[in-house]
């Protein structure tokens, strides 16, 4: 088995190895090109995104800068996605972000991980954890998601939360750790944010 083959089914692998460095070096042309646009080049983003990813969503955006160990080949982002300034993906093996999620500035989201044991770290060996984000989500400013994460269609992640464990979806889930705080519930179609009703006649 290569190491590019271990590297993508969770095992342990080095990615020091040529084939993957050489793949890997291609990749990061196109995230250097996607970060030197201007903003005036909407279309040229949105082209090099769609080559740069798995899959890219139609009226999906991503605010440059953008850092991605892959450049986002090994991504998945369905429609209406929206991602702030200064995400950053460790996409070693997938990611996917459901339609309508909208991501905060200064997000990680990681696959990548290293063994506890020291003579394994010594020798730069590390593995990866599919990280998988629902439908319609929100993940507030510098949230960090760590690999092998799930988190559940509807789910709101407050700012600067770590998550290091699925989240359920239709949950409000704070903190470091990040847990849940409650549920999303009928209260939330009234107010928006504290005591401040939704106004529905004029939205």
């Amino acid at each position: 088995m290569t190491e590019r083959e271990k590297m993508l089914k969770g095992m342990i692998y080095d990615p020091l190895d040529p084939e993957i460095s050489a793949e890997q070096a291609g990749c990061m042309e196109l995230l250097y090109e996607f970060n030197a646009t201007r903003p005036s080049e909407g279309e040229k983003r949105i082209n090099l995104l769609r080559n740069m990813f798995a899959e890219f969503g139609e009226g999906s955006w991503i605010e440059p800068p953008l850092r991605a160990n892959w450049a986002g080949k090994n991504c998945r982002f369905g429609k209406g996605v929206y991602a702030n300034f200064n995400l950053t993906l460790v996409d070693d093996c997938e990611i996917t972000v459901g339609d309508h999620t909208m991501i905060g500035p200064n997000v990680t989201i990681t696959v990548a991980g290293h063994p506890i044991l020291p003579e394994l770290r010594e020798r730069g060996l590390q593995y990866n954890l599919p990280v998988r984000i629902g439908k319609n989500c929100w993940l507030g400013a510098g949230v960090i998601i760590n690999p092998g994460v799930t988190i559940g269609d509807n789910s709101v992640i407050g700012s600067g939360s770590v998550v290091t464990r699925d989240i359920p979806p239709g949950v409000v889930a704070v903190g470091v750790p990040c847990k849940v705080m409650r549920e999303i519930s009928d209260r939330d179609r009234e107010f928006y944010r504290g005591n401040l009703k939704i106004d529905w006649e004029n939205i």
